[in-house]
């Protein structure tokens, strides 16, 4: 009877072990070093209004063992709320792939899912990316349907990081095509590596007492995009951390919004930055990975998602100041796998509930 009741714990015991995604290789695998060992990120869309002030969309970060932190395909636009609308501004949106009925991209453009996720491979190897479309949306144009009122348009675009030795470590930045509206109205592909126009139609992310008098026709916006070449370039919050060795990719968009009124006299300038799809890796000088165990390097890893990422929000202008720089908090999902069930099973005392975080 008593050699019955140990196989039947054993056999229990293993059978939680492959019930519970990573509790059994959390025993058997090292965690990385959370402060100084390989890490990636990933973020959707992060914006700088003035400065310092950001509104910074959910980031996310790859765990400590083999797994990854994916973006929900649930958010689709920025800004989500009112919370982030109060910091981004009344005027604009940016969708990020997905949209429903009405389209906000030219003829042809499918709506699709975006492809945000941060890992670290089985062979403890950081990589991040993220692939989606993107329409910056000016709500101030005016137009019946979101297209009417699109005034640029990452089409196919994609970034990319791979952290896979401190000699090795490369990024990407590609794009199909990206298109903007031109002085007909017209939205019109504008090549594939950046963009720089200068009197575009473009008013400003929010309107304040200032703004009364403003003129739609003579407010004009400069625009340059172009690649994420430094890790100094993302907008990030301050969590999301380099290294030894890091690298890093992305869109960034900088946008300076001429606000004239009737008579062309100047008003007041803004100043907007965007990163879409900013992703970053980063490596101790001495990295050396794991053996891939016939996986390869960059070999997707074998654990599911890591949950826990947390939204993003944003703090509301306090006064009706529009050159006020507003501030937003961007909170770092997090995708840190906790051994804690692992360990009361080592320890063998009785499990108890943990929440999910």
């Amino acid at each position: 009877m008593t050699r019955f009741v140990t196989k039947l714990a054993a056999a229990t015991a293993a059978f939680v072990l492959a019930s519970v995604p990573g509790l059994a290789s959390a025993q058997t695998t090292q965690a990385v070093d959370e402060k100084t060992g390989p890490v990636s990120f990933a973020n959707v869309a992060s914006v700088r209004i003035g400065n310092p002030g950001s509104l910074i969309t959910e980031t996310q970060r790859s765990p400590l063992t083999p797994g990854r932190s994916k973006l929900s395909p649930d958010r689709t636009v920025v800004p989500l709320n009112e919370g982030e609308r109060n910091t981004f501004g009344k005027k604009w949106d940016i969708n990020l792939g997905r949209y429903g009925a009405q389209s906000p991209y030219p003829a042809g453009i499918a709506s699709r899912d975006h492809n945000v996720l941060a890992a670290l491979q089985q062979t403890t190897v950081p990589t991040a990316v993220a692939e989606s479309n993107y329409a910056l949306i000016d709500n101030g144009q005016g137009g019946a349907k979101p297209a009417d009122n699109t005034v640029l348009v990452l089409e196919g675009a994609k970034s990319a990081v791979d952290c896979s030795a401190p000699s090795k470590a490369v990024s990407s930045t590609s794009v199909a095509k990206i298109w903007v509206r031109d002085g007909t109205g017209a939205l019109k592909p504008s090549g594939a590596s950046g963009v720089d126009v200068k009197g575009l139609k473009l008013g400003p992310p929010s309107t304040g007492e200032i703004d009364k008098t403003a003129s739609k026709k003579e407010t004009t916006s400069d625009l340059t995009v172009s690649r994420v070449t430094a890790f100094d370039q993302l907008i990030r919050q301050d969590g999301w951390r380099s290294g030894d060795v890091t690298k890093a990719a992305g869109w960034k968009l900088d946008i300076v919004t001429h606000v004239r009124d009737a008579a062309g006299k100047d008003l007041r300038e803004a100043r907007t930055s965007i990163v879409l799809g900013g992703v970053s890796c980063a490596i101790p000088r001495n990295f050396v990975a794991r053996p891939a165990g016939g996986t390869g390097p960059g070999a997707a890893p074998e654990q599911p998602s890591v949950p826990g990422t947390v939204p993003a929000g944003g703090i509301p202008p306090q006064t009706a100041d529009s050159t006020r720089t507003v501030v937003g908090l961007g909170l770092l999902g997090g995708g840190i796998v906790i051994g804690a069930a692992a360990m009361l099973l080592y320890r063998g005392r009785k499990p108890v509930p943990v929440p999910e975080k």
